[in-house]
């Protein structure tokens, strides 16, 4: 039976002084709420404007800089004091990164104990020479990879100051993401590579130190200007501002053992990376929408295959993407070899090139989707990695299946596996945990990664895929360039589909409980079969149930109440789709009559579109040798 949920029921009919009541009653209400109603409306973010001026010299693997940034503090608070990010200064022995990765139970290989035997020409740093703000000198104490800096001049809501360093810096040996000389040769990966101001947002200052994990940054606007051998070809974040000056795809114009300055602006934008190698071959190609890829890897023939090669699938990326999620904002993004394995950083993503074509293309969709995530949809990743990392996941599980032509039923499987698991070993934690926190490196990656996805395949089960779809990009196009939260992002769901999702969110996202749901027993009542479903997991789930018999197939959909709305029959269904009355989650048990005789059914099977992360699949099916139907 189809339960309904009315949105305005008739009113009886009014006298003159109810009815004027009636009127003004909702007006008052509303007067008395506006103010909060209107600070919901009222996000706000900073702004910054970074000029630099780094001149390179690549015998000591070591740069000095003069940095110029523009603040504009958009909060409604004053402030009194600035944070610096001098992530470089990680890798130093004794650093918070070097005793973390020590002490974890399962420590990164990549890093391992390597900061702690690093000497004194291998470690990176940052040098602070001054800074002033608005041409007055400023104090700064550092602590680590964090230097705090008092103003001498609070900054009021809705004005500027200009905060002008000096400063040196040594690139470290290349350990996790940033530096130079990694295993693949490549000469330098220049990421976390700058004092960066940190980010300030309506949760306060961001200032966690640097443990080899996420970033949030504020968006702005960058010049930066690299002066470096002509020997060297960059790639990175932004656009080239004189190609052919530089040889950006163009002959050089300066002679080799010269120097040159590349000079790079990017917009909107949170972060810049560059990299650099005297060995990079340069190709590019173009999306029909205008957008330039480029790709940089180093010159070698079997390389040259596989890059060559991995262009078509790029573009192939780039257009399901597009049209699925959302269009890519910017005029070019760059595939550049370097790092130590993949990492995203925005306008472009740092991968390694060693191992199968499978595997090059794989590390080059998750990071490139990062752009969606967390380049251009710029959550915190420090907060919520399972916002950046786990939409990637989702979103990279549906590209490779589209570009590989595999046709899986379910392409998350590997995820819903990876989040299962962790159930099974009793070591997952709350996907609310930040990002730094988590006990084991491999109960982040089942997290951020895996329940992060799965969290995204189950909200199209609940809500239904054609609304998800649809809320995905409403998603992307409102909160592009912007910060959201896990609540914005509900706010949109919840508005996509007409329904309450409150326990969803705040269960799969703030505990451990899990779901598993099962075939109790079934029984025969004249030329009906009674099925009684069980809950035994304690987080709920809507339910759907497949009925298959005489060669039909029908699908039973048991709404929760709690979610105050149903979702409708999904597209393409081509058998019968019967909704029935609500399941209260509070109930164990739930009784569905099916008018099909006990004899005809050939087969009982909950979830039958594969989207729910059922912990014990043992009991959802029936005939199944595993399953026991328990009599009263």
């Amino acid at each position: 039976m189809l339960s309904t949920h009315p949105r305005f029921p008739v009113s009886p009919q009014l006298t003159p002084a109810q009815l004027q009541l009636k009127l003004i009653l909702p007006l008052a209400i509303f007067l008395a709420l506006s103010p909060q109603i209107h600070a919901q409306e009222c996000y706000w973010q900073q702004h910054v404007a970074y000029v630099m001026d780094i001149d390179f010299d690549d015998a000591k693997h070591q740069f000095s800089g003069k940095q110029s940034i523009q603040y504009t503090n958009h909060s409604p608070d004053t402030l009194e004091r600035v944070f610096y990010h001098l992530y470089f200064n990680a890798f130093q022995p004794g650093s918070v990164m070097d005793v973390r990765s020590r002490t974890i139970a399962d420590p990164d290989p990549r890093i391992g104990a390597r900061i702690a035997s690093l000497k004194p020409d291998e470690i990176g740093y940052h040098h602070i020479g001054s800074l002033k703000q608005d041409g007055k000198k400023l104090d700064m104490n550092i602590v680590g990879t964090v230097a705090e800096v008092k103003l001498q001049m609070p900054l009021l809501p809705g004005e500027t100051t200009q905060l002008d360093m000096e400063f040196e810096s040594q690139v470290p040996i290349q350990i996790r993401r940033s530096g130079r000389n990694n295993q693949e040769g490549v000469d330098y990966t220049m990421t976390q590579w700058y004092p960066k101001l940190a980010e300030y947002d309506q949760d306060g200052w961001h200032t966690s130190p640097y443990v080899a994990r996420e970033f949030h940054g504020v968006f702005g606007n960058f010049e930066v200007n690299i002066n470096i051998p002509s020997s060297y070809t960059l790639a990175g974040t932004g656009v080239v501002q004189n190609p052919e000056e530089v040889g950006h795809g163009y002959a050089r114009t300066q002679p080799t053992g010269e120097r040159v300055t590349w000079k790079f602006k990017a917009e909107n934008v949170h972060d810049f990376a560059w990299a650099a190698d005297k060995e990079y071959r340069h190709i590019t190609t173009a999306l029909e929408n205008g957008t330039t890829i480029h790709f940089f890897h180093i010159e070698d023939s079997t390389l040259n295959l596989q890059w060559d090669k991995l262009v078509g699938f790029t573009v192939g990326m780039f257009n399901i993407m597009n049209d699925r999620f959302g269009t890519y904002p910017y005029e070019q993004f760059s595939v550049i070899q370097a790092g130590d394995g993949g990492m995203e950083y925005p306008m472009c993503t740092m991968i390694t090139s060693g191992g199968s074509f499978g595997g090059l293309v794989s590390v080059t969709v998750h990071e490139a989707i990062h752009n969606w995530f967390y380049g251009v949809l710029a959550s915190n990743e420090t907060k919520y990695p399972w916002m950046d990392e786990g939409f990637t996941t989702y979103a990279q599980n549906i590209v490779l299946d589209s570009l590989f032509h595999r046709g899986k039923s379910n392409p998350h499987q590997r995820s819903y596996t990876g989040y299962i698991r962790s159930t099974k070993e009793g070591s997952d934690e709350p996907l609310s945990t930040e990002a730094d926190l988590y006990e084991t490196n491999k109960d982040y990656g089942a997290n951020a990664y895996s329940k992060g996805c799965v969290f995204l395949h189950q909200l199209s089960h609940i809500i239904g895929q054609e609304k998800f779809d649809h809320a995905m990009k409403t998603y992307f196009n409102q909160w592009k360039f912007k910060h959201p939260t896990p609540l914005d992002f509900k706010r949109i769901m919840e508005k996509a589909s007409d329904m309450d999702l409150d326990w969803y969110f705040d269960t799969w996202i703030g505990t451990t409980k899990t779901i598993d749901y099962g075939i109790h027993k079934i029984s025969s009542v004249g030329k009906k079969t009674v099925i009684e479903l069980e809950r035994m997991g304690a987080m709920p789930m809507p339910v759907e149930l497949l009925v298959e018999h005489n060669g039909k197939k029908d699908i039973y959909y048991i709404p929760l109440q709690v979610l105050r709305n149903e979702k409708p029959t999904p597209q393409g269904w081509e058998g019968q789709w019967h909704t029935q009355t609500d399941w209260p989650w509070a109930y164990p048990y739930y009784e569905l009559t099916v008018n099909v005789p006990i004899e005809e059914i050939t087969l009982l099977r909950l979830d039958p579109f594969e989207k729910v992360a059922d912990v014990n699949d043992k009991n959802d099916q029936y005939p199944t040798g595993s399953l026991i139907f328990r009599e009263d």
